[in-house]
This record gives structure tokens, C-alpha cells and sequence, in this order.
């Protein structure tokens, strides 16, 4: 199987720092499963739709999206809300995983369905505690229908 095809945790993510520690956050907490990081939100929706450069992947859904909120050229939000807006990407759990702190992005981000919202502690212990227990929930623990 293709490795993109195995694809179990989509990392939208523009900052390659926090990408780095999302992903040394996850192997930390033990978290084996395969991760796959797009640098913006329309690499996010290509991945999820599977089109663009991601049109031959596998019609296999990730466990969850790891969502930033602020990426180029189309933002969390958007990638968000097509995502819940349409029947074969809505039950896949949405986190968003941003340094927004803003009542109006959380309110919104769950006006659309998002279903977590964690806002990126600045210290990385922290931070690696907070992306290892989350990780560990949505990709091993939570169940969703098939």
C-alpha cells in the first residue's frame, strides 16, 4: 500500500516549527500512527477530496484532521466548513489546533462542527502534553461510523 494511501492523521499545518513539534509531540505520547502534513489549506482539501495532486489517493478517509486556523491561501475555517459541508467528509473528526485564542474563532469553528478546539500552549512541554493526549484520543480511542 502506498504510503499516502495510509494515511490515518492529516496535519494541516503552515509553520514547519509547529508541524516539527506536533509530530515529535505524537511520537512522543506513542502515537504510531501514519501522519501526513499539508502545508495550507487548499493542499488540505485536495488531500481530503482527492483531487489536484492528491486525485489518485485512496478513497480512505483519515481518523482525524489536525487543523490549524490561520494557513494561506485558504484558512482553517474554510477548509472546516467544507468539510462538514459535505456527506463524505462530514463524520471525520475536525481538531482545531491553532494559537487562536479568539472567542469569535471558537465560536465559529464549532458554529461549523468542529468537533475539538485546543489552542497551542507557547511552552513546549505543554504544548507536546496537550498534541500527545489529544492525538492519542481522536486516533486510538474515539470511534466514528464507517
Amino acid at each position: 500500500m502506498d504510503k499516502i494511501d495510509s494515511v490515518e492523521i492529516l496535519l494541516a499545518e503552515d509553520s514547519d516549527a509547529d508541524a516539527e513539534m506536533t509530530t515529535r509531540a505524537l511520537l512522543k505520547g506513542r502515537i504510531t500512527h501514519k501522519v501526513f502534513r499539508v502545508h495550507d489549506g487548499v493542499e488540505a482539501l485536495e488531500f481530503i477530496f482527492r483531487t489536484g495532486a492528491f486525485s489518485h489517493r485512496a478513497d480512505r478517509p483519515p481518523k482525524v484532521i489536525l487543523l490549524d486556523l490561520k494557513m494561506p491561501r485558504v484558512g482553517g475555517i474554510e477548509v472546516l466548513r467544507r468539510v462538514k459541508a459535505d456527506e463524505r467528509t462530514k463524520l471525520i473528526p475536525v481538531v482545531m489546533l491553532t494559537s487562536s485564542a479568539e472567542q469569535q474563532d471558537l465560536c465559529t469553528s464549532y458554529q461549523l462542527g468542529v468537533n475539538s478546539y485546543l489552542v497551542k500552549p507557547m511552552d513546549f512541554s505543554a504544548f507536546s502534553a496537550v498534541v500527545s493526549e489529544a492525538g492519542t484520543y481522536w486516533s486510538t480511542f474515539n470511534r466514528v461510523p464507517t
